[in-house]
This record gives C-alpha cells, structure tokens and sequence, in this order.
C-alpha cells in the first residue's frame, strides 16, 4: 500500500551542468531515503532551489525562484524551502537572515546532508543551516539522471585555479580538484550500462583535468579510457581553457583520431585584445587564439568551435571592443554566447577603475549577439543537402515547417508533426536543433541514431528528412 503521508520533495535546479550533477546526487539520496519525488514544485511539500551564484542575472534568477517559492509557501501549497547550491554557499548566514521564510540553507561543502536537513526541516520549527568544507564536496556517487535517458553530464572535476579577476566561482567552489580516473571510468560505465550513449564531459577547466592527482595534465589518457567502453557513441567537451589546449598535442591528436570523441569543443576566450587578457589575468593575445583556432581547424576536420564573449570589462575601450567584433567575425565561430560583464563583489575585477556603463556593456553585447545571428544563418546554409548523424530527442505533432504551431483544425486534419534532434555539432540545451520528418513505416525512438538530409534552416534550427 502507497503511504499517503510521505513527504513529497522537489527539486529545481538553475545554473550550469556542474550544478545539476550536484542535483542528481541529492535526488538520488533523497529517492534512496524513502522521499517521494515531484517534478512540479507546486506539488511538493519540500522544495529544493538549488541555485547558481555566478554572475547577478544569475543570483537575481535564483532570488526570483526563492520568492516563487515563498509565494507559494504563504499560500500554503509547499511547507518548506530548502535553498542549495553556489548562491548558498557564496552567501551563507547573510542568505538565510535575508530570507527567515527559508527553512533551510544547505552550502555545497554539505550536500551529502540533504537527507538530514529535509528530515530536520520538518521536524523543527527554526530555520536550519548547515556549512562545511567545499573541499570536502563528494562528486561521487549514485545519481538520478534528469537529462534525457540517452545522454548525461559527467563531472570529471571540481573547482579552479585560473583565478580570472572577473570570476567569483573559486571563492565559492574552492581550488581545482580531479576526481581518478579509475572512479570517472566506473561511473561512465554505469552510466552506459543504463542506456546512456552520450556522455558530456564538465569542469570548471576540463583541459587541467588530472594536474592536482597526477601531476600533470592527463585528459588524454582519461578520454583514451572512456573511449574503451563500447556502449557510448559520442563524447563531449564542455569548458576547455584554450591555453591549455594550445599546449596539449597530444589532446587535439586524440580527439582528432578517436572516432567516439565528437569534433566539438568549446573554448571560452572571453576577449581578444592582449591588454584586457591581461587584466583578466588570462593567458595569451589575440593573434595566439587566432593560430590556435586555425590549428584546430586544420588538424581535426569538421571541428565545430563554441565560445564565450565578456562585453564591458573594466576598462574596455570602443577601440578594444571593436577588436573583439573584428575578431569574432574573423574566426567565424560556430557556436558563440555572450554575457555583460558583471561586477562580483570579492573579485579583483570588481575594485578596478574605469567601470563600463551598464548600457555601453548591453550594446556591445547586442552588437556580438547581432552580428552572430548572421554568421550562425550563413553557416547553417552551408549545411543544406547535407547529411548528418542524428540522436533522435524527441516527437512534436504540433510543430510544421509551413507554421510554428497550427491551430486545432489543421492538427484534426492530418498534420503529422516532426522528429527533433541534434547532431554531433549541437550540444544540449544551447546549440539549437535538428527537425525532421519520416517518410517511412519505421519510426525512430528518444536515443537513436538516424540519418538525416538537412533540406532548409529555420531560426538556428535545421530542418531534414530522416533517410
């Protein structure tokens, strides 16, 4: 018999794949411990915000999902609040004495608690706070995978030693710390063994993975390890730090040569001009990053290359911003986010002169945005009446490519809908999409593998026939 009267947990994860692993561990042990899971936090007795601190669009995400959540506790839908995660951990007691609605406030060095904080939460009638070492955080252990069944993120390691003056993640997630490459190895192994295909490799510096445990840099050896494993197809890339990359032959030989790697890698560069690396305390100059992406183009056939732009750093001039624009086309990125600098307190980035306005900061941002639109639409041309490898992600009877979402009448009517999913040269979430029908008997399934000829674009979407 189904006890009725068991609490019922949920969890909202915001930020980065390295905080959603983190969230996967929770639910297990939540899962483990007898809770009832809820995907809706409107259903939950208990809901967990596990937030992310990086930059303040992020903290104000975070802030908005806790008042929702107090909102709804005033309204007498959940009982408690629980907030997790790097805003908890960057904050500590100043977050909980802010916000006394909040039952409990749980650091990152003390995830492996959550069990005991739910459990106190609902038996007290005072808020509950419980902080530890960051260094002592587990990355290990039994997950309960929120991703679609075929693919997962595998954290490899945590924290950084890059002490970039605009970043804030080393003050809350601590020093650079590799798991082994003997643990990584079992979990993808499981991760396998539970139908996953595709595994998405994370840190917060992938390429310095192994230089606390090891030494030395060792990614190649792990990603020789992982390519072992004969159920996994595909392995991505997330975070590489492109000095590193600059100075590891033997990574871009290996994933060059590897046929389970996928030429995908993502390159944050934040800028170009050597002055503002510099104040970045960022390694290298515009023409270095220029030869690397050159290199890499040239040794890995195919490769498709992300990274990421800070428009408005302290001290950036209209000469040095149009440098980056110059530079950014020039490169033609296949993939490429931008943010607006944002001031961290704690950072030394934040205490330097010559703050940018926060509107000259959002205009060249537009600007990036704006002239990556186009270069994205060209390339993606470039693909029509090509055919690609393709991990089916999913079924949309609404969705047409004569109309974005036809009414009730013309679904009625016949409208068959459309496959999605992506290719090696989209990762999850940020990459866009593969939309394409079948005209066969055969239909494919969330997880396989399917060809598809690209026949047009829409958006940052390709549109195809399966073959």
């Amino acid at each position: 018999m189904i006890n009725t009267n068991t609490p019922k947990i949920g969890l909202v994860s915001l930020g980065c794949p390295k905080n959603q692993c983190d969230a996967e561990l929770m639910l297990a042990a939540i899962a483990k411990a007898g809770y009832k899971l809820v995907a809706e936090p409107g259903l939950a007795d208990v809901v967990i915000i596990n937030t992310c601190g990086f930059i303040q669009s992020a903290k104000e995400e975070a802030i908005e999902e806790i008042f929702e959540a107090i909102s709804r506790k005033n309204d007498g839908i959940n009982k408690k609040i629980i907030v997790t995660g790097c805003l908890s951990e960057r904050y500590k007691q100043q977050l909980a004495d802010e916000f006394p609605e909040v039952d409990g406030v749980l650091g990152i060095g003390k995830n492996a608690d959550i069990v005991k904080v739910i459990e106190s939460v609902l038996l007290k009638g005072h808020q509950v706070c419980e902080f530890g070492d960051v260094s002592g955080h587990s990355m290990e252990g039994e997950r309960l995978l929120t991703t679609l069944p075929h693919y997962a993120y595998l954290r490899i390691a945590d924290g950084c030693d890059n002490r970039c003056t605009y970043c804030a993640i080393p003050l809350f997630r601590g020093g650079f710390r590799s798991r082994t490459i003997e643990n990584i190895a079992e979990e993808a192994e499981n991760l396998a063994r539970d139908g996953v295909r595709e595994l998405i490799l994370v840190a917060q510096d992938v390429t310095n993975y192994g230089s606390d445990l090891y030494g030395k840099i060792e990614l190649a050896k792990l990603l020789k390890r992982l390519t072992e494993i004969d159920k996994i197809k595909w392995i991505r890339l997330l975070y590489c730090y492109p000095h590193r990359i600059a100075s590891l032959p033997e990574l871009v030989e290996v994933i060059r040569d590897e046929e389970k790697i996928v030429k995908y890698l993502d390159l944050p560069i934040q800028h170009c001009n050597s002055e503002i690396l510099k104040n970045m305390n960022r390694v290298g100059s515009g023409s270095e990053l220029a030869e690397l992406m050159d290199k890499l183009r040239r040794e890995i056939p195919g490769i498709v290359l992300r990274t990421t732009l800070l428009t408005g750093f302290p001290g950036e001039t209209e000469e040095q911003f149009t440098e980056l624009a110059e530079f950014a086309h020039k490169i033609r990125f296949e993939h490429l986010g931008c943010f607006a600098y944002s001031p961290e307190e704690g950072t030394a980035a934040a205490e330097m002169p010559d703050q940018v306005d926060d509107d000259v900061k959002a205009r060249r941002k537009e600007v990036i945005e704006e002239q990556q639109a186009i270069r994205v639409g060209e390339w993606l041309d470039s693909l029509i009446d090509g055919e690609f490898e393709v991990v089916v992600e999913g079924f949309d009877r609404y969705l047409g490519f004569d109309e974005e979402v036809p009414d009730e009448s013309q679904t009625q009517k016949g409208k068959s809908g459309v496959y999605f999913g992506r290719t090696y040269m989209q990762a999850p979430e940020i990459d866009g999409m593969v939309y394409f029908t079948v005209e066969t008997d055969k239909k494919p399934v969330i997880g396989e593998f399917v060809r598809v000829k690209i026949t047009d674009v829409l958006d940052n979407n390709l549109i195809g026939v399966m073959l």
